[in-house]
């Protein structure tokens, strides 16, 4: 779904770091000289504030810009005020997930890794119904607006400009009973059918591998515009931290890399699946 706002609200900061960078002045100077506070400045190019376009003209004007560079600003601050498709089920979705569901809308590649559960964009809305529940304080209709949330956000595998997606899961997450055996029956069926899309690779890291890098879950999405740069995403229980730093990206490529190398083969990845739901059918 292209046009997240997330995505435009992102990529407007990142321009305007840059403009400032180039004219070489500090965002303190910025705002002296526009009559705001450097904090302000700031804000705008950390994505922690809305930016309105008279904000994009009036630093284009600072900046002395071409028309086309403030037009395209301007567009970008008026696609970010607009409010992505997952927010009309608020209640859902922590509000710190928010961030997360609208850089994956827009991301042309997807690295996971998963130890004690399924990847969600991989999770049977069976699956995604028992892990809601078992989470203290959510209502039934705010368990139901999560699980339409987790199909919508499912439906970028189906694509035709689906992200290439590649997963490594934990042998862990295949023999964790969510509910019952019948439904990780039904789970790892799904799973092997998904297996089978163009857009998806998965691998399964077995027990035994030996050593690999021990780390909690992550994402890693990367973008179509070289002008975005990747991002490393990891969550809690309460937030979520994003990690956009070379040394943090290049960091988290090689460790992925290293757990690609020891988890199995895709072809040998079914294989284990299929032999582990012969033990949920006996």
């Amino acid at each position: 779904m292209a046009g997240s706002p997330t995505a435009r609200r992102r990529r407007l900061s990142i321009e305007l770091k840059k403009l400032r960078e180039a004219n070489e002045v500090t965002c303190a100077q910025v705002g002296a000289a526009l009559d705001w506070s450097g904090s302000k400045v700031n804000r705008m190019e950390t994505g922690h504030g809305r930016v309105q376009t008279s904000d994009v003209d009036a630093l284009c004007r600072f900046y002395e810009t071409s028309d086309e560079i403030r037009e395209f600003l301007k567009s970008l601050a008026k696609q970010a005020r607009t409010k992505g498709w997952w927010q009309q089920h608020a209640g859902g979705i922590p509000e710190w997930f928010n961030i997360y569901i609208g850089l994956e809308q827009e991301a042309s590649s997807f690295r996971q890794y998963q130890v004690e559960m399924i990847p969600g964009l991989l999770q049977i809305p069976e699956y995604v119904r028992e892990m809601y529940t078992y989470s203290h304080g959510i209502s039934e209709e705010n368990v139901a607006r999560a699980v339409q949330v987790r199909l919508e956000r499912q439906s970028l595998l189906r694509n035709t400009d689906a992200p290439d997606a590649w997963f490594v899961i934990h042998e862990a997450a295949l023999r964790n009973i969510i509910g019952e055996r019948s439904l990780m029956r039904m789970q790892l069926d799904h799973l092997v059918d998904d297996m089978k899309l163009p857009s998806v690779t998965v691998q399964i890291l077995p027990f035994g591998s030996g050593i690999y890098p021990m780390t909690g879950p992550f994402t890693m999405l990367g973008f179509p515009d070289p002008e975005d740069p990747d991002i490393v995403y990891r969550d809690g229980i309460t937030d979520a931290v994003y990690l956009e730093g070379e040394h943090h990206v290049r960091q988290y490529t090689r460790a992925f890399d290293d757990l690609r190398a020891v988890a199995l083969s895709p072809l040998q990845s079914s294989q284990l699946i299929k032999s582990i739901l012969k033990e949920y059918t006996r």
